[in-house]
């Protein structure tokens, strides 16, 4: 799946997308989840990348000086904006999360949320060296997405060449998508962003994980 059809789906998905944090099973998840992300990342000045809908955008909103979240998607983008509308910390930007250059900010920390699993194996490298790149030495990183759980999860439908996992997506009016959705084990976390920290941390729930590190080599 390209990004043309990804930014399609996640624009059409928008105004459904928020259910997913509705599923009973996963609340206490989440509950953790939110906490560990507030921890990790509170007084800082971020930028977020693919912050779709704005769900953690709002909760960093509240435990960060500023916030600016990005997203290729100007209609996603007025869906978060409604959700931190009143909050003077937040600025929305619309960029693309591998050409980052041109977003203004100083940045202590980063942040994105279910945006590495849509990533393809192949660009996970040149993803990371743009996000490194508008963030200041020593920042704080962190990373959140799903595990797979069978019986929750949607079940994936086939594997690529290069190791990339996919799914089928069916959205409410009953339009199909292929989404690259990949589930990196721990080692494999740790790898990809080597070549920027000398200690990395991944904790992983039942169906969720977080990577958090401290940008300290240039890579």
């Amino acid at each position: 799946m390209n990004k043309t059809s990804l930014l399609e789906y996640y624009t059409r998905r928008a105004v459904e997308y928020d259910e997913i944090y509705e599923k009973p099973e996963r609340q206490r998840d989440l509950v953790i989840l939110r906490d560990r992300v507030r921890k990790i990342l509170e007084g800082h000045r971020i930028l977020e990348v693919a912050c779709g809908t704005g769900y953690w955008t709002a909760l960093l909103s509240k435990v960060c000086p500023s916030v600016v979240a990005t997203d290729m998607s100007p209609e996603v983008l007025e869906v978060a904006r409604c959700k931190s509308r009143g909050s003077g910390l937040v600025r929305f930007v619309v960029a693309d999360a591998f050409h980052l250059d041109d977003v203004d900010g100083d940045f202590t920390a980063g942040f994105a949320g279910f945006w590495w699993s849509h990533v393809p194996k192949e660009l996970l490298q040149s993803f990371l060296a743009a996000f490194h790149r508008r963030l200041q030495p020593g920042a704080t990183i962190c990373f959140v997405d799903n595990q797979y759980v069978e019986g929750s999860s949607t079940p994936l439908s086939h594997t690529d060449e290069r190791g990339n996992s996919y799914q089928r997506r069916r959205l409410k009016d009953g339009t199909e998508f292929c989404v690259v959705k990949n589930f990196p084990t721990q080692s494999e976390l740790v790898s990809c962003v080597a070549p920027w920290t000398t200690v990395a941390e991944v904790k992983e729930l039942q169906y969720y994980w977080t990577l958090s590190y401290r940008l300290d080599i240039s890579g």
